[in-house]
């Protein structure tokens, strides 16, 4: 399953989806576009994404089937 930062934006129909599955989150930026400057959201948004991008990484490394234990 897509994050909410990984669908492209410019595609109407990838943005439909987005907010489909991701309804608060789509809110939540609607709200922020309005409020920020553009600059501003824009830099907000590429920090998101990427701080989703490395908070998923180590998921995506796991390559066991089964869960470590300490």
């Amino acid at each position: 399953m897509k994050s909410f930062y990984d669908f492209n934006r410019n595609n109407p129909e990838e943005r439909l989806e987005q907010y489909e599955l991701y309804p608060e989150m789509a809110l939540f930026h609607i709200a922020l576009r309005e409020e920020m400057e553009e600059e501003e959201y824009l830099a907000f948004y590429r920090a998101e994404k990427e701080s989703a991008r490395r908070m998923a990484a180590p998921m995506y490394q796991q390559n066991r089937r089964q869960w470590a234990t300490a």
